[in-house]
């Protein structure tokens, strides 16, 4: 399901550039979020990380807002995962939807292990992003969490 929150150590690191990567997740997370299935103590947990780079603007034409997501499991022996991204856009103070895509993938990330959700910017207004990076194993239980990625402005509005 979802993987755990950057620990404020990662967040640092992360801020200075480069790709973003959770801790790694479990099923018995003490907090896995609301309405979450959590599986029992005795069904198999998977950890794994979840990555994510931070939304980045395409001046190229059309411009673009765009964000990848993908996982990392040394462990995961040729397993599959549903990774889905969630472009958002912060508007009077809520994080909004504007596209979201995904695909199934084994782990690793590169051009042909993420996924991507892109937004064709509408004008030039100055617009706060964000990505959320969901990891679903295929057959197998991991945690709720989800990945959110630092905000990042640009002049790509929304409409």
């Amino acid at each position: 399901m979802r993987a755990k929150s950057l620990v404020m150590a990662t967040l640092m690191a992360a801020l200075a550039a480069g790709p973003l990567l959770s801790t790694p997740a479990r099923a018995d997370d003490p907090d896995p979020g609301p309405a979450a299935s959590v599986p029992g103590p005795s069904d198999p947990v998977e950890v794994f990380q979840t990555g994510g780079d931070y939304v980045h603007f395409s001046s190229t034409p059309p411009a673009t807002a765009s964000a990848h997501g993908w996982w990392l499991d040394s462990d995961s022996r040729g397993a599959k995962a549903k990774v889905t991204v969630d472009l958002q856009v912060k508007d009077g103070g809520h994080w909004h939807t504007v596209a979201t895509g995904h695909k199934t993938v084994k782990q690793g990330g590169g051009s042909a292990r993420r996924a991507n959700a892109r937004f064709t910017c509408v004008g030039t207004k100055k617009t706060t992003w964000r990505s959320v990076v969901d990891v679903d194993i295929i057959g197998v239980a991991d945690s709720p969490n989800k990945l959110e990625t630092p905000a990042r402005t640009y002049r790509c509005g929304v409409g």
